[in-house]
């Protein structure tokens, strides 16, 4: 949170809209999800601004939601370590489903628009937020990047949060879906040691299934942590390098798509 995670720069975040043929357009207004009129070092302080945080973030999430629902675009939240493949999985999905419906992209990092080029060469449509010394993306941020990429109704937006496994988790950005992707080489406890944000995943991703002969990961004992902190939850084996069980996440991603466009958040 902001007392402590780096989220109180004071330069804000920056949306960037990369698209071919044009110069990239910067939205940088200063305007950021958090307040900070707070004095740094007294814990009750910090607890009270944390509930003001999260409070003003999910009124902005339900606007999200709500706008989104009405232009039946379906938007993913997709979150990881950094490394674990979420750009190399976005930019297969929309290659393999982007001459089903539209896709657009809203990519997440502290710096640079490197990821959002990658997803530029595949067609889509596509802005980047760099958050600067923040770990997360919130709702405002977001809200800021719908305006900048205006997705076409009934698309699939993905967002491509930064990379990290713990304050991700506690920030709704208005999604129809929460996904947490880890891949093989980062071991299989990692449901263990992050478990709130595989506690409140829709999906886990077990990425990099081509890389198993190599690295010690025990598939079934991460499903096994992951369903003891959330029963519920699905979980997709996949490779999006080589292709390998993206079928299950392409039915997956349909079944959100279900999702009432006319739903009434509580």
């Amino acid at each position: 949170m902001c007392a402590t995670c780096g989220c109180g720069d004071t330069t804000g975040p920056r949306v960037s809209v990369v698209a071919d043929g044009e110069h990239e357009q910067e939205h940088d207004d200063h305007r950021h999800g958090h307040e900070h009129d707070h004095e740094h070092g007294h814990p009750d302080h910090t607890v009270i601004l944390e509930q003001q945080v999260l409070a003003k973030n999910d009124g902005i999430a339900v606007h999200n939601r709500q706008w989104m629902r009405s232009r039946r675009i379906t938007a993913l939240n997709i979150m990881s370590s950094p490394g674990a493949g979420k750009t190399t999985l976005l930019a297969r999905t929309i290659r393999e489903l982007g001459c089903q419906r539209p896709i657009a992209v809203i990519e997440g990092d502290q710096e640079t628009r490197l990821d959002a080029e990658r997803i530029r060469e595949t067609g889509a449509s596509v802005v980047q937020v760099n958050t600067g010394a923040g770990c997360h993306l919130d709702a405002a941020m977001i809200d800021r990047a719908l305006r900048a990429l205006d997705p076409a109704e009934e698309s699939l937006l993905l967002i491509e949060n930064v990379g990290n496994l713990v304050c991700p988790a506690l920030f709704d950005l208005g999604e129809e879906g929460k996904v947490v992707l880890i891949s093989t080489p980062e071991g299989a406890d990692k449901p263990k040691k992050y478990p709130h944000i595989f506690a409140v995943a829709d999906l886990v991703v077990i990425n990099k299934i081509d890389l198993l002969p190599y690295v010690e990961f025990d598939v079934d004992a991460c499903v096994e942590q992951a369903r003891i902190l959330n029963p519920a939850v699905r979980v997709v084996v996949l490779s999006a390098t080589t292709g390998e069980g993206m079928d299950e996440w392409y039915e997956w991603i349909g079944s959100r798509s279900a999702i009432s466009p006319v739903a009434v958040d509580n």
